[in-house]
Order: structure tokens, then sequence, then C-alpha cells
């Protein structure tokens, strides 16, 4: 049975969804300022597993992941733009769309932005403020009364102590406690608003996703997830405002990705170190990214390197190289009584244990190049294609490595140097066959000459 680490309890429950073979997901998406980072790209990679295996497993999987595309630091940087904030966030939501398509990260089933859902902010807010556990202050922002929720804090462990003392509470003259936070945010000049009954502005970040959650997925659903940073204070903040506003609960299973550092610090654009997923791109191939995410543990910190994704690269082409010669491998329904695809579905069922279903990988990988059956490679292929990958043609994936060098070594121009080398062999010419095999060597650019003729590939 399918066990998933629940942040709530900080431990493995088994998975038993609301409405049988059914799950309803909900992940926290981008806000639409800038570019996805390594670590976007891991939350959208981590919940495509996720969803991968539901679906694997036989479950009617509804997965929705928002876009927050009104903010402060979306109106900031459109203003330094001098651009509208429409073609703002229009630009990075196709970029956004880009970078996920490249890691092989299917569309979700929903992906609503916020701003289609206003309306719907404002009456989730109209509701907590009817039962006073929202209030509108003299300056025109609404704000949640966090005392006024007994079980907040329950998601991060913080108690109210703790809370006061913590960093993110902000001295604000206007909020009747400095735990409260805001749900709508009044009016400024030069900035979009809508109307509400209490004044003209916009909703605050937290209650973006409850209305979201609640419009796509109903007030009570399976699973929530997101990035870490997110269980305090967005997360908890949404349990406290939609459980507050419907009297039930809110989420069954939360669950939250490890952070992606860099020299042992959290990966991020306020501390200025972080990657774009196009840049990490134009030195990796999108497999090999998505390798390097799915061999940690989805909850385990990820540590970001070049010689991590290296090794990542080193691994990803050792799974190929079995593959080789199998190209026309067909798809077939996995056997899920062998005992390799058993250990795969073992490891998966315990809370997505990625690591060890891609050892189960390598161990089919090891027995594959010893006996050379094609039965392996079918079997390495279908359980690799679970996870997302493996699904290229060998000989295309070996071909298409980037190299960051000397970029006058096009396929066209190898396959022309090989045609070449070709004829110098024919006519006995070994000297120049000999260099032309090593100017394509020293490019990184390895031939292989078999019966069947000559094939190359990068690295």
């Amino acid at each position: 049975m399918l066990k998933i680490h629940t942040s709530l309890t900080k431990c493995k429950q088994n998975f038993v969804p609301l409405t049988p073979n059914k799950v309803t997901l909900s992940v926290c998406g981008m806000t639409v300022y800038d570019y996805c980072h390594l670590g976007h790209a891991r939350v959208m990679i981590v919940f495509d597993m996720v969803v991968r295996w539901f679906r694997v497993s036989g479950f009617d999987v509804t997965y929705v992941r928002n876009i927050t595309d009104i903010d402060d630091k979306i109106i900031k940087r459109a203003q330094e733009n001098n651009e509208t904030i429409e073609i703002l966030t229009a630009r990075f939501i196709r970029a956004m769309d880009e970078d996920a398509a490249s890691l092989g990260v299917l569309p979700p089933s929903y992906e609503p932005r916020a701003t289609q859902y206003v309306e719907k902010m404002i009456s989730m807010i109209q509701v907590l403020m009817d039962k006073d556990i929202a209030y509108a202050a003299s300056n025109g922002d609404v704000y949640y009364a966090v005392s006024r929720f007994p079980g907040y804090g329950k998601l991060s462990g913080k108690v109210s102590a703790d809370l006061y003392a913590g960093e993110r509470v902000t001295v604000d003259p206007y909020k009747k406690d400095p735990l409260d936070f805001v749900l709508w945010k009044a009016v400024k000049s030069n900035e979009p608003c809508w109307t509400a009954p209490w004044g003209k502005g916009r909703p605050g970040w937290h209650i973006e996703c409850s209305a979201m959650c609640e419009h796509y997925l109903g007030n009570h659903f399976d699973i929530h997830g997101g990035g870490q940073d997110l269980q305090f204070p967005h997360h908890e903040n949404e349990i406290a405002q939609s459980e507050a506003a419907h009297d039930a609960p809110f989420v069954n299973y939360w669950m939250h990705n490890g952070f992606v550092r860099i020299d042992n610090e959290k990966m991020s654009k306020s501390l200025d170190n972080f990657f774009t997923v196009r840049e990490v791109l134009a030195c990796y191939q999108p497999e090999v990214v998505r390798f390097f995410i799915l061999r940690a543990h989805y909850r385990s910190p990820l540590n970001y390197s070049d010689g991590h994704l290296e090794d990542a690269r080193h691994s990803l082409d050792r799974l190929y190289t079995a593959l080789k010669g199998s190209v026309e491998i067909a798809k077939k329904t996995l056997d899920w009584n062998d005992p390799h695809a058993k250990r795969f579905m073992e490891a998966m069922d315990d809370d997505f244990n990625t690591p060890e279903a891609i050892a189960v990988l390598f161990d089919l990988a090891n027995e594959t190049n010893k006996t050379g059956m094609r039965k392996g490679a079918i079997l390495l292929k279908s359980l690799g294609g679970v996870l997302g990958l493996l699904q290229q043609d060998p000989q295309q994936y070996f071909q298409n490595k980037v190299v960051i060098g000397d970029s006058s070594f096009t396929t066209e121009h190898i396959e022309q140097l090989i045609q070449h080398r070709i004829a110098a062999r024919e006519t006995g010419n070994y000297t120049k066959a000999d260099h032309i095999r090593k100017e394509l060597l020293d490019a990184g650019i390895t031939l292989e000459d078999s019966p069947q003729g000559t094939t190359w590939r990068r690295g």
C-alpha cells in the first residue's frame, strides 16, 4: 500500500483517498516575474513524478498547479521594465511552460491564474469577516485574526511564543496582533485593483491559493504540496483561512520537497544565488537535469554543483548504454510480478523513494549488459518511463548531448567527416582515417565501428 510522509504528522501514513481510485492534488506554482530557477524545476519534476506514479497505480488524478500573476514583485518588475503586468506575466508563463516541457513535465489538469479568481477570493474574505475571523483595518487592508483560529501552527509545529519571536513577524501599526496576516491590500497609485465591499485593492498571496483550491478541488481534498519554504507561513495560513471559512478539514496529506542548495545555502532569488533552468540547460541535456533531481529523495536537500550534474550525466549514460542496440523496443504492459518491477513498485509505494527505484534500473542495466537479453532492456525502458526517463533513442541521446566549446561540430559536420573517413579507409589511406577519428575525439566525439557501420556519440 502506498505510504506518504505528511508534514502535518511528520510521519508516513497509508494513503487513503477521499474518493476511491481518485486523487485530488494541488501544488503551489510559480510567481511569474522572472525565469524559473532549479528550485522551481525541482517542484515541477517532483510532483510530475508523483502524478505519474498515481496514474500508473490506477488512480484518476486531478492535478492543480496554480500561477501567481499578481504580487508585489510582479508589480515592481513591471514598473522597472516599463511594461504592463499582463505583458510581463504572459512572457514568463510562456517561459515557464517551455522549461517544464523541456524537463519532461506533463501539464497539470488545471493551471489557474490568480487574477482570474479575485471574485472567489473576495467571497472567501467576506465569509471570514462575517465570522469575525477577519477585520478591516483603518488603512483599508483586511487582516486575518490568527488568535481566533485555535489550530494555528499545527502544520509547522510552531507555538505562539516561537511565532512572536520569529523573524517573519513584521511590525504593522494597523494589525490588532503582530501575527495577523493580510488578506486584502488597499489600493495604491499605479497598481491594479479590484472593487470589494470594504474598498478597492487586491488580494494577498495566501488567500489566492485557498480560493483556487476550493474552486477546483472543493473544501476538502487529498494532497497539497510545494517547496519546503512554503510550509510556514504560506501553507499554515492556507489551513487557517480554509478551515475557518468552511468549518471542515482542508487537506489530508501535506507534501513538501527539500531545498536545492548551493554551498549548503538554499537556492533563491532573494539570496541571488540561483541558476535559471535555461542556464543549466545550456550545459546539460534536460533529461540529465531530471535524472539529477529524481535520484535524490524528494524530501532530502539537493546540493547543486557542476560535479554533481556531471556525475548524473555519466550515470544516465550507463543506463542508455544498456539500451543500445535495442532501438526498436516496443512499449509493453509492465509485468509487476517480475522481481525487478516488484522492487521498483515497493520503492515508489514507500513515500516515492526514487533513489531506490533508480537503483533497480541500474541492476537491470548491469544484467542487460552482461546477458544482452532483450527482455531486460524492455523492462529497463518501461520502468524508466514511469519516471519520465530513458524514452529517447539511445543513439539520439548520445548524439544530442550538450557540448560546451567548438560549436562547429554540428551533426551534419560530424556525419560529413565520418563519410570522409569511410572513403579514406576504402582507399587504404589509414593515416587520414586516423586523423579524422582523432579530430573528432579531441572535440568530444567518439566513433564506434561495428559490422553494421559507424555510429558516433558525444562524450
